[in-house]
C-alpha cells in the first residue's frame, strides 16, 4: 500500500512539473524548417558523402503531424528522384506546392500540384513566370510559411490541416493577378478543370512507381479540388505556352488552369485545397470536413496549436536556445513520415491495385515507409510517444500484405519497390507486438511475416514485382547469400554480406515473436537463422567480407573501401551491424576488449560515417565493453559535431525522421540499438532535464546532475531513487513514469557499469 501511494504522489509531482514546465511555452519558435535545405557541412558528409548523399533533402514543409499533403515553397518543378521541391540554394519561386515529398529522401515528389500567383500579363511557362527571391522575403514555421514576391507585387501565404490547405495572395498594387495551377506529371499525364461559375478547380496527377516497376503507374492518383473565395475574371487551360479557351486539359505536357482577377491595392484573394488519393469527392470532403469557413487565421491557430501539442510531449530545461532548436527541428522532422492515406470517410487506395478503393473501419492507414532506416529509432520514438500511430502503422502493414499477398521490403506510393534490403516490417511488427502496443490481427501478421522468412512466390513475375526477400533461396541455402548470387530483380543489386547481416536480425525480431506465441519449432529455427551473419565474417581480418558458394573469400579486400557486397557503406562499417547479439560479435572478434578496439579503431581512423543509418548503432556498442564511458564520448561529439540549426545542419538524407530520431534519443541519454529488445542503451543527456509526457498521462523524467558544465561521463544512475547498476533500461519502466536521475562528472568513470552482467546480452 506504501508503495503504491508513493508511485502515486511520485507520478503526481512529475505531471506537476511537466505542466509548470509546459505552460506558456512557445515551443513551436524552436523549430527550424529550412535546416537540412542546404548542402550537409558537418565533418562525416564532407569525408563520406557525395551526390545526394550530400543532402538532408528535407523541405520547409507546413504540414500537422503525419498529414497526407505538405504544402512547401517551390524552387524545383519537376517530380524528379533525389530533387526535393524546394533547396535553400536557389533563388527563384514558383508556386506553393502540395507535395507528397518523402522527407529527407532520395525518392521522388507524386500526385502533387502546384500553384503560384502572378500579376500583369499572362505567362504559362515556368521559365517565364518564375520570381526572384531572397531568403529575407520568407517567413517559415511548421504551420506557416509567407513570402513577399517582389517581382509580382505580391504577397502570399499558406497554413493547413491533415489534408488541406488554406492560401492567402494580397496585392500590392492594383493590377491583373492570375493563379496558375499546375498537376506536376513527369509523364505527360493528368487532368485539370475549371468551373468559373462554382468558383472550383478539379484535377488529379497520376502516381508513377520507381524501383521494381519503375515507370509503372501505381494505380491510384492524386487528386485535389480548390475553391476560390472571389468571381473568377477569366480563366482557361493551357500546355506549356499554348493557352487554350477550354475549361479543361489532360495528357499533354506542363498542363495547368488560369484563372484571373481584377485586384486592387490591398485586396486579398483566398483558396481553399483539399487533397486526396482516393478520388475528386475524398478531396472535396477532406476539404469541407477540414476547413469548410474562409478563416485563413483560425486555421493557422488550429494548425500551430496541434504542433504545440506534439512538440510539448518533451520538455526541455537547458540554457542553450541553439540545442533547443537543433532538438525541436528535429522533432518536427520526425513527424513527416509516416504519410496518411486515407479520406476523412475511411477510404484509402488498395495496396498495390489498379485504382480500387478500401474502406477504413477505424484508424488510419498509412503509407511511405522508409523501412531500412525508420525501425532503427523513429519508429521506436513513436512506440513511446504515439503508440496509437504505431498501432495503425502495424495494421496497415498487414493490409498491405493482405491486399498485395505479400509483406512489402520498403513500401512507398503505396506499392511494391523492394529498394533498399531487409525485411524490416518483422522488426516494426515485433516490436510492437512484444511491446504491447496495438490492437492488431497478431495471427495474420505472424503468417505474413513468416511467408516472407520462408518462402518465395511461386510466380516468378510476383518475385520481379517485389513481392517477397531477394535472394532468399541462397540465402537458406547457404546460410549466407553468396556472391554468385548477383541479386538481379532489385534495385539495390549484389550487397550479399549486408543483405545476409539484415536477414539475420529480421529473422531474430520474427523469433522473438514466435517464442511469445508459443511456435517453439519456428522460434529454434529463426534463433538459429539469427547467428547466420557469422558466416560472413572472416577471422583472418576480424570483419565481414563477401564470400563465394564454395566457402572461400572475396579477394582483394579493402576494408575502408565501397565493396559491391555492402550497401552504400564499406566492410569495416558494416562489421557493426549484429543490432540482435553485439555480445556474439565480440566473441567472434576476441573477447570484448578486442570489440573496443574495433570501435576505437573506426573512430581512430575517422571511418564512422553519420549520414548513413547502418552505423547509427555504433557509438553506442560501447556500452557492451568494458569502457561505456567512450559511448558517453563518442556520442556526445557526434551531437556537437554532426547536427547544426542551419541548413546544412544534418550529416546526410534524414530519410524521413530516421537521422532525426538518433539526435532526439541520444540527446535525451537513450538509445533503442537493438528496437525489438524494449532496451535502451544509457548515455549522457546534454539537457539538465528532460520531462517525457507519456500518452498513458505518466511522466517520465530524466535529470543530469552534473559536476560541471563540461561534465558528460555518468557516474552513477538511479530509477525512482534507487542505483541502477545496469547501462541499459527497459521500456516497461520508462512507460510507467518515473525518474531517471543521471549523475555526470568530467573525467571518465571506467567502472561504471563495465562489466557483462550489467549490459545487454545477446540473442537468445
Amino acid at each position: 500500500m506504501n508503495i503504491i501511494y508513493c508511485r502515486l504522489v511520485c507520478n503526481l509531482s512529475l505531471l506537476f512539473i511537466f505542466s509548470l514546465s509546459s505552460k506558456g511555452q512557445n515551443l513551436v519558435q524552436y523549430v527550424q524548417p529550412m535546416a537540412g535545405t542546404g548542402v550537409a557541412t558537418t565533418p562525416a558528409a564532407l569525408k563520406h558523402g557525395e551526390g545526394f548523399a550530400l543532402f538532408a533533402n528535407t523541405i520547409p514543409a507546413v504540414t500537422t503531424p503525419f498529414a497526407m499533403t505538405q504544402w512547401t515553397p517551390q524552387t524545383q518543378s519537376s517530380e524528379s528522384k533525389c530533387v526535393p521541391p524546394y533547396y535553400y540554394k536557389d533563388d527563384h519561386f514558383t508556386g506553393f506546392r502540395g507535395s507528397h515529398w518523402l522527407s529527407g529522401s532520395c525518392t521522388q515528389d507524386y500526385g502533387s500540384v502546384t500553384i503560384m500567383p502572378i500579376s500583369g500579363k499572362l505567362k504559362t511557362l515556368v521559365a517565364d513566370y518564375t520570381a526572384k527571391f531572397s531568403h529575407d522575403d520568407e517567413t517559415s514555421s511548421p504551420y506557416l510559411y509567407s513570402i513577399n514576391i517582389k517581382a509580382y507585387r505580391l504577397h502570399a501565404s499558406v497554413t493547413s490541416t491533415a489534408r488541406s490547405a488554406i492560401m492567402l495572395f494580397t496585392a500590392d498594387k492594383a493590377d491583373s493577378v492570375y493563379l496558375l495551377i499546375t498537376p506536376n506529371s513527369d509523364y505527360n499525364q493528368g487532368h485539370i478543370k475549371v468551373d468559373a461559375a462554382n468558383g472550383e478547380v478539379t484535377g488529379y496527377n497520376p502516381v508513377h512507381r520507381i524501383y521494381q516497376g519503375w515507370g509503372k503507374e501505381a494505380g491510384f492518383s492524386g487528386y485535389f479540388v480548390i475553391k476560390i473565395d472571389k468571381t473568377i475574371g477569366n480563366s482557361g487551360t493551357f500546355a506549356g505556352d499554348k493557352v487554350f479557351m477550354d475549361n479543361s486539359i489532360s495528357n499533354q505536357k506542363s498542363i495547368g488552369a488560369y484563372l484571373g482577377f481584377k485586384m486592387k491595392a490591398g485586396e486579398s484573394l483566398r483558396i481553399r485545397v483539399g487533397t486526396s488519393f482516393s478520388s475528386v469527392e475524398g478531396a472535396r470532403k477532406n476539404l469541407q470536413a477540414e476547413i469548410p469557413e474562409w478563416n485563413f487565421d483560425a486555421i493557422a491557430a488550429k494548425s500551430k496549436a496541434t504542433w504545440e501539442r506534439s512538440l510539448s510531449q518533451i520538455g526541455l530545461k537547458t540554457s542553450s536556445e541553439k540545442d533547443k532548436r537543433i532538438f525541436y527541428t528535429s522533432f518536427y522532422h520526425t513527424m513527416q513520415q509516416p504519410r496518411l492515406y486515407n479520406d476523412v470517410d475511411g477510404a484509402y487506395p488498395k495496396f498495390a491495385s489498379d485504382h480500387q478503393l478500401a474502406k477504413l473501419k477505424s484508424g488510419n492507414y498509412y503509407d511511405d515507409f522508409s523501412l531500412w532506416d525508420t525501425y532503427r529509432a523513429h519508429l521506436p520514438l513513436f512506440e513511446l510517444l504515439q503508440p496509437e500511430v504505431v498501432n495503425n502503422v502495424a495494421n496497415s502493414l498487414i493490409l498491405k500484405g493482405q491486399q498485395g499477398g505479400w509483406l512489402p521490403i520498403f513500401p512507398c506510393w503505396n506499392s511494391y519497390t523492394s529498394e533498399m534490403i531487409g525485411d524490416h516490417c518483422s522488426s516494426v511488427i515485433s516490436s510492437a507486438y512484444l511491446k504491447g502496443i496495438g490492437n492488431f490481427d497478431v495471427k495474420e501478421a505472424y503468417r505474413l511475416m513468416r511467408q516472407n522468412a520462408f518462402d518465395t512466390p511461386a510466380l516468378k513475375a510476383d518475385y520481379i514485382e517485389g513481392k517477397g526477400r531477394r535472394a532468399l533461396d541462397s540465402y537458406l541455402k547457404y546460410h549466407y547469400i553468396p556472391v554468385e548470387d548477383s541479386v538481379p530483380d532489385a534495385f539495390h543489386k549484389k550487397e550479399q554480406v549486408s543483405r545476409t547481416l539484415e536477414y539475420a536480425y529480421d529473422d531474430y525480431a520474427l523469433a522473438m515473436m514466435a517464442k511469445k506465441l508459443g511456435k517453439i519449432a519456428d522460434y529454434k529455427q529463426l534463433i538459429k537463422r539469427a547467428a547466420y551473419y557469422k558466416n560472413v565474417f572472416d577471422h583472418t581480418t576480424g570483419m565481414v567480407r563477401g564470400r563465394h558458394a564454395d566457402g572461400s573469400w572475396v579477394k582483394p579486400y579493402l576494408p575502408d573501401g565501397k565493396a559491391y557486397y555492402i550497401t552504400e557503406g564499406t566492410p569495416r562499417q558494416y562489421t557493426f551491424y549484429v543490432p540482435q547479439d553485439v555480445t556474439g560479435l565480440a566473441q567472434l572478434m576476441g573477447g570484448r576488449k578486442k570489440l573496443e578496439n574495433e570501435l576505437d579503431s573506426i573512430f581512430n581512423k575517422n571511418e564512422y560515417w553519420h549520414g548513413n543509418e547502418p552505423g547509427h548503432q555504433i557509438p553506442f556498442m560501447y556500452n557492451f565493453t568494458s569502457s561505456p564511458w567512450k559511448t558517453q564520448k563518442q556520442v556526445r561529439d557526434i551531437l556537437n559535431r554532426e547536427y547544426g540549426d542551419g541548413p546544412g545542419g544534418l550529416s546526410g538524407n534524414d530519410d524521413a525522421g530516421q537521422m532525426s530520431a538518433w539526435y532526439m534519443f541520444a540527446a535525451m541519454g537513450l538509445y533503442p540499438l537493438n528496437p525489438v529488445s524494449g532496451q535502451y542503451l544509457i548515455c549522457s543527456p546534454i539537457f539538465d532535464q528532460v520531462s517525457i509526457r507519456l500518452p498513458n498521462g505518466k511522466v517520465f523524467l530524466i535529470t543530469a546532475h552534473k559536476t560541471s558544465k563540461a561534465a558528460i561521463y555518468i557516474h552513477e544512475v538511479r530509477l525512482n531513487g534507487r542505483k541502477m547498476p545496469n547501462n541499459y533500461i527497459k521500456y516497461t519502466d520508462v512507460i510507467k513514469g518515473g525518474k531517471l536521475d543521471i549523475e555526470m562528472q568530467d573525467k571518465p568513470d571506467k567502472h561504471w557499469a563495465n562489466k557483462a552482467l550489467n549490459q545487454p546480452q545477446g540473442c537468445r
